[in-house]
């Protein structure tokens, strides 16, 4: 981990576009202004994690028992709209 100490006004470059400028500080915290292209995302840590791990979440496979329940309802469907036929 790379450790800075930056004055308010100061900015820091990560890579060539993204721009990080410490706009005010008051007692622990610390307020930030971030430059970035609008195709990189920006997120504070813990919203990230929460991402990540939807994503996770659902690219899961299903468990076994809940696709042979769905297999088995939509040939319950498929069956019942060709008898309609």
């Amino acid at each position: 981990m790379l450790v800075l100490t930056r004055l308010i006004g100061e900015k820091l470059v990560i890579g060539n576009e993204v721009i990080v400028e410490v706009l005010a500080v008051n007692g622990d915290s610390v307020k930030l202004g971030i430059s970035a292209p609008r195709e990189t995302s920006v997120h504070r840590y813990e919203v990230f994690a929460e991402i990540q791990a939807a994503n996770k979440a659902a690219s899961a496979p299903l468990p076994p028992t809940l696709v042979e329940t769905l297999a088995s309802r939509l040939r319950a469907r498929d069956e019942a709209e060709k008898l309609k036929d």
